[in-house]
């Protein structure tokens, strides 16, 4: 069986901490990475009954959408029922892991946005200040070999395009110093070499492994490269997503099929004429009232999402219908997203999705 760290390892590869927020806290909360993972709880929020529910199980490991840790704690008495699962988790020997605004840049609307038929789905907010280009120089003989690692190490990504890169002709030169090994050319002597200037784009998280990448595939002792940030939205991930119907419904046939497939109590939305047309929809699972401003310049006819606040419904009566259905319900599909995830990578691993009802919130 797989380590706790090899399980979360899978969903980081899938959902980078880079990707988080500034304000989250994802990642692993409490426990001990290295331990064999026994199987693995998938939930929205960890509360007492789901620790409660993984000590029956025997399993070691819940994974929660929601961070249980947003803040230091700074004493841990039992206080309240966030100190109580802490004590609870140490004392069973159970990893909290959560993976929060991570998998809502890269999954969570992608998913839903899949549940209700959108086509032709773009990020509604894309990631800023998340790329790099990266230059290097290389001898002509080994340009194809260096592209190839390259792209093998997540660099080269354009949309929905791969191993994209610009390669220009040129001649480098360079004087191998005492104690040096070059692959060509002599000590103490200039030496001229045909080469190739070789543009890629990576994201920031994938830094690291791209650049490890190119020393080790690079011919030079000592390659020159550049590294530099560029202003591009990393178009791959972000908040929110739009996309479209394949043909018109009115909002009130939409909402309907949002409130069934998500098990909603009820939709809070702005006036609107139930047959009101809609056909170009933009989602955001939790809350995302912040993106109110971006779904009305996508176009969007509709914006469905988890909160809105009173004050923020009023002045898209003419433009924007605003529809509210939930935190919880918005995001309630994360589990599968997760189970997804981890039984691709281990396939003999047990997951189970908890029986416990995590929302805070319920409807009279």
């Amino acid at each position: 069986m797989p380590t706790i760290r090899q399980v979360i390892a899978a969903i980081e590869d899938f959902a980078p901490l880079a990707l988080q927020e500034s304000y989250d806290n994802a990642g692993m909360q409490v426990g001990d990475a290295s331990l064999t993972a026994t199987g693995a709880l998938l939930c929205v929020d960890v509360t007492e009954a789901v620790v409660d529910e993984a000590i029956q199980l025997g399993v070691n490991l819940i994974i929660a959408h929601h961070p249980l840790l947003f803040r230091p704690l700074k004493r841990i008495t039992g206080a309240n029922y966030i100190e109580r699962v802490v004590m609870k988790a140490i004392k069973h020997d159970i990893a909290l892991y959560a993976a929060h605004t991570n998998l809502d840049a890269v999954a969570v609307n992608h998913m839903w946005a899949k549940r209700l038929g959108l086509g032709d789905v773009q990020v509604l907010q894309p990631t800023r200040d998340m790329l790099y280009k990266l230059v290097t120089y290389v001898p002509i003989s080994h340009v194809d070999a260096v592209k190839s690692t390259l792209f093998a190490a997540g660099a080269g990504t354009i949309g929905a395009y791969d191993c994209c890169s610009f390669t220009v002709a040129g001649e480098g030169t360079f004087r191998p110093g005492e104690g040096t090994n070059p692959y060509c050319g002599t000590h103490g002597l200039i030496h001229q070499e045909p080469e190739s200037r070789v543009e890629v784009i990576l994201p920031r998280y994938l830094k690291s492994r791209v650049v490890r990448a190119l020393l080790e595939q690079h011919p030079y002792e000592e390659p020159a490269y550049d590294l530099i940030p560029i202003a591009n939205d990393y178009t791959q991930a972000g908040m929110g997503v739009v996309g479209n119907l394949s043909q018109p419904i009115s909002a009130k046939d939409l909402l309907n099929r949002v409130k069934s497939d998500c098990g909603c109590g009820c939709i809070r939305h702005n006036a609107t004429n139930d047959n009101a047309m809609v056909q170009r929809v933009a989602l955001c699972g939790g809350s995302g009232s912040s993106l109110i401003g971006a779904a009305v310049a996508a176009q969007a006819d509709i914006f469905i999402t988890g909160e809105i606040g009173y004050h923020q419904f009023f002045g898209y009566e003419n433009t924007l219908i605003l529809a509210e259905i939930g935190h919880f319900e918005s995001e309630q599909h994360t589990k599968d997203i997760f189970c997804e995830v981890v039984t691709k990578k281990f396939p003999n691993f047990a997951t189970y999705y908890t029986n416990v009802d995590t929302n805070p919130i319920k409807y009279l």
